[in-house]
């Protein structure tokens, strides 16, 4: 089995995109990174101790995969393999302004 998974599938498989055609249109719209790389491909493998950043109605979703998901699963067992980074979380690297 391989080490990581795409990025397009990771993003769906953990509720932030409803199918892979919207993860693919998020990905190749350049606002995605990677570790702060910009990536523009839905074949971008993701790993286990990724960043991933992209832009969200107005502000930055940050968060750090945990775990990779095998299949897309129900919201709470999603939010459990990663940890988000952004405004409004406990420890959150990244501050927001109102």
């Amino acid at each position: 089995m391989k080490d990581g998974m795409r990025i397009d599938k990771v993003l769906v498989y953990m509720r932030f995109a409803r199918t892979r055609s919207m993860a693919c249109a998020l990905i190749t719209n350049g606002s995605m990174r990677k570790n702060g790389v910009h990536i523009f491909n839905s074949n971008e493998i993701i790993n286990v101790g990724d960043v991933l950043t992209w832009a969200v109605q107005g502000h930055v979703k940050i968060i750090k995969i945990l775990e990779l998901p095998k299949r897309r699963e129900g919201a709470e067992i999603a939010r459990s393999q990663y940890r988000e980074l952004d405004r409004g979380v406990k420890n959150a690297i990244a501050k927001h302004k109102a």
